[in-house]
């Protein structure tokens, strides 16, 4: 019996997407669909949640398991869809404001418990479905509904907090790149462990056009020498603010949530009050 081979298609919904003509989301959804087909991961296995926000309409246009939550609660969500059901691959997926704002203080925990999910944020460093509010990636200087005389505020810098917060994955991408950026979303999925995407997903109505030209004018890839491993390199990258690096930025493999729990299951079941969880430790030993 042959098996079937899952394509783009395979992952999507009847239902059409409403984001306004040019918005960066359309190539992220489109890099998500191509990840999963590249992956073949069926689509009854896959699991998309979102926050609140023009970004976290996602869900609905993926023929997948889906579910549209509260702001900024992608992460605890997500984590609960993958503890009910190990088996299944989750990928998390909001905006810059949902994440970096409100949702900012679920991130540290998922990260230092190495959760077995992908979260993906579509940064636009703007809201956008709120009608063009700053939001914490926002630029210095930047004119908005709320900041009349230039944003004060400092922007978060989303891949430097990751590295901080030792996620076991962190990646950049570009939706003016599609083939890439499906290859990098594919990376992020396949990796064991909490993984990070930042998606560069221009907002033509609120940044204007320019926000696009910039980004390309900024944005290069990552040099094969890169070794993702290094930590340093990896800050290094995250720093250069004005060269928009895009690929694997970082990457170091170490026990998974998923992993502790699978191993106290086993043992529990055979009455062992002590699981010896620290032999998983063992294994990541250099």
């Amino acid at each position: 019996m042959e098996t079937k081979q899952f394509t783009a298609k395979d992952y999507k919904s009847d239902l059409k997407p409403i984001w306004c003509p040019g918005c960066g989301d359309f190539g992220v959804l489109n890099s998500i669909y191509q990840a999963l087909a590249t992956l073949q991961v069926p689509p009854h296995k896959v699991a998309v949640v979102s926050g609140i926000g023009c970004s976290s309409r996602l869900p609905g246009y993926m023929n997948t398991y889906g579910f549209n939550s509260v702001h900024g609660r992608v992460l605890p969500v997500a984590t609960g869809a993958k503890m009910a059901n190990l088996d299944t691959t989750v990928i998390g997926v909001g905006g810059d404001g949902d994440g970096f704002s409100i949702g900012s203080g679920h991130i540290p925990h998922a990260a230092r418990k190495n959760i077995d999910i992908t979260y993906i944020v579509m940064n636009n460093s703007i809201y956008g479905l709120t009608k063009g509010q700053a939001s914490p990636t926002s630029p210095l200087g930047l004119k908005t509904k709320t900041t009349m005389y230039g944003n004060v505020e400092a922007p978060i810098n989303p891949v430097r907090m990751m590295i901080s917060y030792n996620t076991s994955f962190v990646a950049r991408a570009f939706s003016g790149y599609p083939k890439e950026s499906a290859e990098i979303v594919a990376r992020a999925i396949a990796h064991k462990g909490f993984s990070f995407v930042e998606f560069l997903s221009p907002c033509p109505t609120f940044m204007g056009r320019e926000q696009f030209t910039m980004i390309r004018e900024q944005a290069s890839f990552i040099d094969d020498s890169h070794d993702p491993s290094d930590e340093v390199a990896a800050f290094d990258i995250a720093n250069s603010e004005d060269q928009l690096k895009l690929g694997i930025i970082y990457h170091k493999n170490r026990p998974t949530y998923t992993d502790f729990v699978r191993q106290i299951q086993k043992e529990a079941k055979h009455g062992q009050v002590a699981p010896p969880v620290i032999e998983l430790l063992k294994m990541f030993e250099p």
